[in-house]
C-alpha cells in the first residue's frame, strides 16, 4: 500500500534556514586579515566575553575544582566508554604491505593529522558530552596538537563541566570563543595555536556554515543540519518508551525532526495522544523547542509491512535510528542508511548522545546515505607507498609506458622509458601505444 502520513510535517529541515552564507564569510574574511584583533572584536561582540580566550593551566583548575564529584565521576565514565570503543575503531586500520608482484611491494600506511580543532557548544544548552566524544577520539587517533573550543558565558566563561571534560579527555589548548570567530581562530591558527588540519563538533548554523565555507582549506568531520531521529516500531513497542524517546529527541531545537514509521495504527495513535503531556512536563525551553519541533517537523508514517517500514527509514536516511520491534536481528541485517542504530526498548539514542561509547556527532538531513559519523578515522589519513626492485617493477614500466602513450601523455611514458633504458640496456621493449 502507499505510505500513509498520519501526521505530516508542514517544514523540513532545510525550511527557514535564512541566508547565513554572506554574513559568515564576511566575518572569515575579516578574521582571516585582523587576526587575533578582529577574533577579540568578535567574540566582544557575539560572545559578549572580554576575559582571557586561551585558558591558562591556573584557570583550568580553578574550573575543574568547581564540577561537582558525582558529574566528574560520570564524565570520566563516558570518557573511558568513548575511549575504549575509539581503540577497538583504531585497531581495525593497520599499516599493511602487500607484493603486487614479485619484486614490487605496495603498502599503507595510517597517519594521523597533526592538529585538530574541536568545537563544543555552550550556547542553549552545555554539551559536556561534545567534549568528551571530540576530543577523545582525536586523542586515540593520535594528534599531536588538539584544541578544544567553546562559546564562554558574559562574565563566566566556558562552562566548567566542559573544561574538565576537554582537559581530562587530553585537550592540549581550551579556547573560550564561540561561534564562527572559534571556527576561524582554530583555522588560522590565531593566539599562537597551531593551524587546525581538521575541525571537528557540531554548531549552531553559523558554525556549520563556516566549516562548510572553509572545507578543503581545512578537513571537516561533516556538513550538518539540525539533527534528527527516527524510531521503527511495531505492534510489540511500548508506546510510552516510543513517545518518550521521540520527545527527547524533539527538545534539541525547534527544527530538530523526528519520525515515527510503524505499521501499526493503534500503536501510532497512542503515541501521538501522548506526546503532547510529554512535552508539556519538560522545563519551559525544552518544552518550547519539542513543542515546535513536533508541530512543524514530526511525522507519523503506517506502512503496510516491516520491509516497508525498513525502505522508508532507509529513504529517511536518519541521523539516529531506534528500532523498537520483534526480531533485531532481521533489522540490523536489513537496514543500511542511519548515522548510529539503537536496536531494542533496552537501548536508547540518549545513551548513544552522552556515555555508551559510540560517538554523537553523526550525519544529519539524509547525509547517512553516503557517510557515517566521526570516529577515530576521521583524524586519520590513509595513505600510500611502493617500494621495488628492478627486475620488479620492469613489467610495471613496460605498462605504464604504453598506457601513458595510448592515454597521450608522453611525458609519463618516457619516466618509464628512461628507467627500462638505464636498468636494462641490454634489452628491446615495445613501449608503443598500438600493436
Amino acid at each position: 500500500m502507499a505510505l500513509e502520513y498520519l501526521k505530516k510535517a508542514s517544514l523540513t529541515s532545510t525550511s527557514n534556514a535564512g541566508d547565513v552564507h554572506d554574513t559568515v564569510i564576511a566575518i572569515l574574511n575579516d578574521i582571516e586579515a585582523g587576526g587575533d584583533t578582529a577574533a577579540l572584536e568578535y567574540a566582544a561582540k557575539f560572545d559578549r566575553y572580554e576575559g582571557n580566550v586561551l585558558l591558562t593551566p591556573a584557570e583550568i583548575e580553578a574550573a575543574c575544582a568547581l564540577v561537582p564529584e558525582k558529574l566528574k565521576a560520570d564524565i570520566r565514565f563516558a570518557h573511558d566508554n568513548v575511549r575504549r570503543f575509539a581503540e577497538m575503531q583504531k585497531s581495525t586500520v593497520a599499516n599493511v604491505e602487500h607484493e603486487v608482484v614479485p619484486g614490487m611491494i605496495a603498502g599503507q600506511k595510517a597517519i594521523p593529522v597533526d592538529a585538530a580543532g574541536c568545537y563544543v557548544p555552550g550556547g542553549r544548552y552545555s554539551h559536556i558530552a561534545s567534549a568528551i566524544m571530540t576530543v577523545t577520539t582525536a586523542k586515540v587517533a593520535g594528534c599531536r596538537h588538539i584544541t578544544a573550543c567553546s562559546p564562554p558565558r558574559p562574565d563566566v566563561g566556558v562552562n566548567p563541566a566542559i573544561v574538565y571534560a576537554a582537559h581530562i579527555c587530553g585537550a592540549d589548548q581550551i579556547l573560550a570563543m564561540g561561534g564562527v570567530q572559534g571556527v576561524a581562530a582554530m583555522t588560522f591558527g590565531l593566539f599562537g595555536l597551531p593551524r587546525a588540519n581538521i575541525l571537528v563538533g557540531p554548531g549552531n548554523q553559523f558554525v556549520a556554515e563556516a566549516k562548510r565555507i572553509l572545507f578543503g582549506r581545512v578537513g571537516i568531520d561533516m556538513i550538518a543540519g539540525p539533527t534528527d531521529s527516527l524510531i521503527l516500531a511495531d505492534s510489540s513497542a511500548d508506546p510510552h518508551i516510543v513517545a518518550t524517546d521521540l520527545v527527547s529527541q524533539a527538545e534539541h531545537g525547534y527544527n530538530s525532526p523526528v519520525w515515527l514509521v510503524t505499521d501499526d495504527r493503534a500503536l501510532a495513535e497512542d503515541v501521538m495522544a501522548r506526546v503532547p503531556g510529554l512535552i508539556a512536563d519538560l522545563p519551559e525551553v525544552n518544552a518550547e523547542n519539542a513543542a515546535a519541533a513536533w508541530r512543524d517537523y514530526a511525522e507519523v508514517i503506517l506502512c503496510a509491512d516491516r520491509e516497508e517500514m525498513a525502505a522508508t527509514s532507509d529513504a529517511y536516511a536518519p541521523e539516529h535510528l531506534t528500532v523498537q520491534a520483534a526480531d533485531l536481528d532481521w533489522w540490523l541485517g536489513r537496514l543500511t542508511c542511519y548515522g548510529s542504530l539503537f536496536l531494542g526498548e533496552e537501548t536508547t539514542v540518549a545513551y548513544g548522545d552522552k556515555a555508551a561509547g559510540t560517538n554523537h556527532v553523526l550525519p544529519t538531513s539524509g547525509a547517512a546515505r553516503y557517510t557515517g559519523g566521526l570516529s577515530v578515522h576521521k583524524y586519520m589519513k590513509i595513505v600510500t607507498w611502493q617500494r621495488a626492485t628492478r627486475e620488479g617493477a620492469k613489467s610495471i614500466a613496460e605498462a605504464t609506458a604504453r598506457i601513458s602513450r595510448l592515454e597521450g601523455m608522453e611525458g609519463h611514458a618516457r619516466a618509464a622509458d628512461v628507467r627500462l633504458a638505464k636498468y636494462f640496456p641490454d634489452e628491446t621493449f615495445d613501449l608503443t601505444a598500438n600493436g
